[in-house]
């Protein structure tokens, strides 16, 4: 019987980190909460992670739109070429 309140003592200690820990994610919240409320928001309702994006196609981020450039004949060969004509 003399392990019964060994059990009853890391039981009590388990109950107590468990407090501790749910203690600090209160107080966590709480500080994001007080963080959140400080902080300015997004002026005029717009996302800033898209703020000033243009919709349509993009330029490519790697420049390399010049390098082959295509001619008005070569498109129409190619188009022909993948359709199986071009004899």
């Amino acid at each position: 019987m003399a392990s019964r309140p060994k059990v009853t003592q890391q039981k009590r200690a388990r109950e107590r980190a468990r407090q501790e820990r749910q203690q600090e994610k209160v107080r966590r919240r709480d500080e994001a909460k007080v963080r959140k409320t400080n902080t300015p928001g997004a002026i005029g309702g717009e996302d800033p992670d898209i703020a000033g994006i243009i919709p349509g196609p993009q330029p490519s981020p790697w420049g390399d739109e010049d390098l082959l450039p295509l001619d008005d004949e070569d498109e129409v060969e190619n188009a022909a070429g993948a359709n199986g004509g071009g004899h």
